[in-house]
C-alpha cells in the first residue's frame, strides 16, 4: 500500500476504543459470573436497550447543538401514558394511539426548543420546567395509576418468530442508522455541528438558528415518545413513574460515546456503543450481586472517566494517526 493511500486513511479510534471497552466488559463479566455469557442474558439486553437507544439518539442531537434536555424521561412517561389511556380506557387501536403518543412528544419537544431558542433561555432551565410539566401530566392522564395493556402492545417487545429480534430492537437500530446518515450526509447534520461549534457565526451567515434548534428539540421529543412506545411493549403497561432518571442514563451513554458537552462533535453510532456499554455494565453488576447504590456509584465514576478522557481524545487521536501521515515530498 503506497504512502499516499495510507495517508488518506483515518482509523475510527473513538469507535474502536468503545468496541474494545465493550468486549473487555463482556469478557470480564463472563469470567466473574457463570450466567452472564448466555442466551438469556443477551435476550435481556436486547429487550432493555431499545428505549434508552432512541432516547440517547435524541439527546445526541441536542448535545451537538450545545443544548441539553432534562425532560426526556418525563416526556417518555407522559407519551406512554397517553397511549396507554387511549387504548385501555378509550378503546383506541394500536396505530392511532401510537400516533397520538408521538404527537405528544413532538409538542413537548417543540415547546421546549421554541422557548429556549426564541428567548435565548438556557435549555437546562427550560427542560427542567418541562420535566415537571410532563411528569405532572403523566399523573393527571393516568390518575396516578398504572394502566395495564397486556398483549395489545406486547408484540412490540416480543421477538419475531424465526428472526429472534423484537420490532422494538429493529426499530431502534433503524433509528440509529437513519440518525447517523442525517448527521454525516445531510445539510441538517452540518447545521447541527455548526450551531454547536459557533452559533453566532452560523446566524450571521444567514441561517435561522432558532428554526433548526426547535427542530432538534422536536426530534428529541418524538424519540422520547418512541422510547415510551418501546417500553410499553416491554412492560405491557403504562406507569406514570416510568422514566425517572432516564435522562441521566441517556446523557451518560452520549458522553461515553464521545459527544462533546460543549457541542459541535459527536457520533450516533458511538452513542449506541455507549448504550451497549451501560447496559452490559449494569446487567453484569446486577448478576454479581452489586447493590443499586453500588451500581450508581460505578456508573457515575465511568461517566466522570469518560468526560476526563474526552479532554485528551483529540491529542491522543493525533498521536495515533501521526505515524500514518505521508512525509511531504513523497508521492
Amino acid at each position: 500500500m503506497s504512502p499516499s493511500i495510507v495517508g488518506r486513511i483515518r482509523l475510527p479510534w473513538n469507535s474502536l476504543g468503545l468496541v474494545a471497552v465493550l468486549l473487555v466488559l463482556i469478557l470480564l463479566f463472563s469470567s466473574l459470573s457463570d450466567y452472564f455469557f448466555s442466551a438469556v442474558t443477551f435476550r435481556t439486553l436486547a429487550n432493555q436497550i431499545p428505549t434508552l437507544t432512541v432516547v440517547a439518539v435524541g439527546m445526541t442531537f441536542v448535545l451537538l447543538i450545545a443544548g441539553i434536555d432534562l425532560s426526556v424521561g418525563s416526556v417518555m412517561a407522559l407519551c406512554a401514558a397517553v397511549m396507554g389511556v387511549l387504548m385501555a380506557d378509550s378503546g383506541w387501536p394500536l396505530v392511532p394511539a401510537l400516533l397520538a403518543s408521538l404527537l405528544t412528544g413532538l409538542a413537548c419537544g417543540s415547546f421546549s426548543g421554541l422557548v429556549s431558542a426564541r428567548w435565548a433561555i438556557p435549555s437546562f432551565v427550560v427542560t427542567l420546567g418541562m420535566l415537571e410539566i410532563a411528569r405532572g401530566g403523566a399523573y393527571l392522564v393516568t390518575g396516578s395509576e398504572t394502566k395495564y395493556l397486556g398483549p395489545a402492545v406486547g408484540r412490540i417487545g416480543e421477538p419475531i418468530a424465526g428472526l429472534g429480534l423484537s420490532p422494538a430492537l429493529i426499530g431502534a437500530i433503524v433509528v440509529v442508522a437513519l440518525a447517523q446518515f442525517i448527521l454525516v450526509k445531510t445539510v441538517f447534520g452540518r447545521y447541527m455541528i455548526a450551531i454547536g461549534t459557533n452559533e453566532e457565526a452560523v446566524r450571521l451567515s444567514g441561517i435561522n438558528t432558532v428554526r433548526w434548534k426547535v427542530v432538534v428539540f422536536a426530534i428529541a421529543g418524538v424519540l422520547a415518545a418512541l422510547g415510551g412506545v418501546f417500553q410499553l411493549g416491554y412492560l405491557q403497561s403504562a406507569d406514570p413513574n416510568a422514566g425517572i432518571g432516564l435522562e441521566l442514563s441517556a446523557i451518560a451513554a452520549v458522553v461515553i460515546g464521545g459527544t462533546s458537552l460543549s457541542g459541535g462533535r459527536g457520533s450516533v453510532v458511538n452513542t449506541f456503543l455507549g448504550v451497549l456499554i451501560i447496559a452490559v455494565m449494569q446487567t453484569g453488576l446486577a448478576q454479581l450481586g452489586v447493590s443499586e447504590p453500588g451500581k450508581r456509584i460505578i456508573t457515575g465514576l465511568v461517566i466522570i472517566g469518560a468526560v476526563l478522557f474526552d479532554q485528551y481524545r483529540e491529542p491522543l487521536g493525533k498521536l495515533l494517526t501521526r505515524r500514518y501521515e505521508p512525509k511531504r515530498g513523497i508521492s
